[in-house]
């Protein structure tokens, strides 16, 4: 590796892990930023903020994409990832000023949200650019290599933000923190993004650009090119549906389903499953590299697959063992205590919630919501129209009732009384109402979490080459960023509350694990029968 090459690549991860680091600052500080900015809201206004501030997390990302992956292939790979770090980078450090709504009123919480949909919208161009850009510079027996080094910026960044925020609460004090500390992980993005830029300008244009450039061969429209053309719209989707989507459900289950599993069902204190996670990330991560460098030996479809495979076959095994080691008395509370819901079926929802404002009233959406947050598996049993669902746990039941229309100053007190009955009554049955640290096997559950990584590295880290590979220069940017940002931002970002919703729907803690393990299977087939190995594909030629 010359030491260009290595520029490149430290320059492309810098300013990756930079992004990565902007983008779940906020996610990790939503609910402080919430109360800083949202508290005095109406309730309608609150609702549609939420609903914006989630699509700049995930559904704008695939705008950005076309965006700036039309202005990378137009202009270059370079001028554009310069200017997506810009915007992330500034939009990050103006949050760290932005007053709050006790100052500015209604306006503060319009423009965080503005700033986040740029953040979301630069996050969609900056790895299409960032791939794009290493891959057009690596040997071609080594492309795997060098753009595996791309696939660590996403854990690396988490991990620089999770330090970040744990630093400074550690030296400032939680009261302090909440009050105004929050406000520094923001406000020291601006020296990551000063130095992440001044690296980025000594680059040059990529090789593949500049010749394609030389030639007169580069695209005038990309956008009509990528997604106008069948000839290339079919790859796009053959990506899309054969790479990206199972890669995403297998780095989501892995990295942040895991994580909800351990806190949200099996009731593990946040402390420790944040420190699980951060150790299996850290024993995981070198794997990265490891699979990115076995793609240029073996091809990036067999890697890819495989990772798909194993996903799909041990889910259910490695979850119920999270179970078994995290918090053994659940397990033994749910083999040995039965709980079942009595209701009609046309009262039961789907209870598909991504950003946490749908309401659920009907007695069998609140029995069901109960015990799915409880962590309770229960069977599902038919009764009348016009039947209040109840709960029955044994030879207990417990009634529930109908919130449909009730205000909400007398709905908060009757569902915080029928949660109080359920847990006292579930409690009484051995359900534990958190996980008991004496008994957990903390080695045995980062062992089975590191399994769960390794899956994501294998999926994650020959990807970049692969989406490379496919694709023409003069449309590159373009054609790649879109399958991966709706892959990615749409597939596994709506990972959790699909899962969540089919575990309410079925009673089952584990059944939610069969979305991750759909899309995976689904990804596996159409990539066996229909995608093409490109590891020795020429990405200098024109067509």
């Amino acid at each position: 590796m010359t030491a260009e090459e290595r520029k490149v690549i430290f320059a492309s991860s810098l300013g990756t892990v930079f992004e990565w680091y902007d983008f779940y600052l906020y996610g990790s500080l939503s609910a402080i930023i919430a109360a800083q900015f949202f508290s005095g809201v109406n309730p309608t206004a609150a609702f549609i903020f939420a609903l914006l501030a989630f699509a700049a997390g995930f559904a704008v990302r695939p705008f950005g994409a076309v965006f700036f992956g039309r202005l990378g292939d137009l202009v270059g790979r370079k001028h554009t990832f310069l200017i997506t770090i810009v915007i992330m980078g500034l939009s990050t450090f103006l949050v760290g000023v932005l007053p709050t709504y006790a100052s500015w009123g209604v306006l503060a919480p319009v423009i965080l949200i503005v700033l986040r949909l740029l953040q979301g919208l630069a996050l969609g161009g900056e790895y299409g650019g960032a791939a794009t850009y290493v891959a057009e510079h690596a040997p071609r027996n080594r492309r795997g290599f060098y753009t595996s080094w791309i696939q660590t910026t996403a854990t690396l960044g988490l991990f620089l933000s999770l330090i970040v925020i744990l630093g400074i609460r550690t030296a400032i004090g939680e009261e302090a923190f909440r009050e105004w500390g929050w406000r520094i992980p923001f406000l020291v993005s601006i020296i990551l993004l000063g130095i992440s830029v001044w690296i980025r300008l000594q680059l040059n244009e990529s090789p593949a650009f500049q010749r394609m450039k030389a030639d007169g061969k580069g695209s005038k429209a990309p956008l009509k090119e990528s997604f106008g053309q069948w000839s290339n719209l079919k790859i796009v989707i053959l990506a899309l549906i054969g790479l990206t989507a199972g890669q995403a459900v297998v780095w989501y289950a892995g990295q942040f389903y895991a994580l909800f599993f351990l806190t949200q069902i099996l009731k593990v204190d946040g402390t420790t499953a944040n420190v699980m996670i951060a150790i299996a990330l850290a024993i995981g991560t070198p794997f990265f590299i490891l699979f990115g460098w076995l793609s240029d030996k073996v091809g990036r479809k067999p890697i890819i697959m495989a990772g798909c495979l194993l996903a799909a076959l041990t889910y259910f095994p490695i979850f119920k063992g999270l179970t078994h080691f995290a918090n053994p008395a659940l397990e033994a509370a749910q083999a040995s205590a039965p709980v079942s819901v009595v209701a009609n079926p046309d009262e039961c929802s789907f209870q598909f919630n991504p950003v946490g404002t749908a309401s659920f009233t009907s007695s069998c959406d609140i029995a069901k919501s109960v015990l799915a947050s409880s962590s309770v598996n229960y069977e599902n049993v038919a009764a009348p129209a016009g039947t209040i669902a109840s709960i029955k746990i044994g030879d207990q039941v417990i009634p529930s009732f109908n919130g449909t229309g009730l205000p909400a100053d007398q709905l908060k007190p009757q569902q915080d009384a029928f949660k109080k009955a359920v847990t006292d009554a579930i409690t009484a049955h051995g359900y534990p109402t958190k996980a008991d640290p004496a008994q957990m096997n903390k080695v045995m559950t980062v062992v089975l979490l590191t399994i769960l990584v390794i899956y994501v590295t294998m999926v994650y880290g020959p990807i970049a080459a692969a989406l490379v590979e496919l694709f023409p220069t003069r449309i590159r940017y373009t054609s790649m960023s879109l399958p991966y940002h709706i892959g990615n931002g749409w597939f596994g970002g709506f990972l959790p509350p699909t899962a969540f919703a089919i575990v309410a729907a079925t009673g089952n803690i584990y059944s939610g694990l069969w979305y991750p393990i759909a899309i995976a299977v689904m990804t596996l087939v159409v990539g066996l029968l229909f995608l093409p190995e490109t590891k020795d594909r020429d990405i200098y030629a024109e067509d």
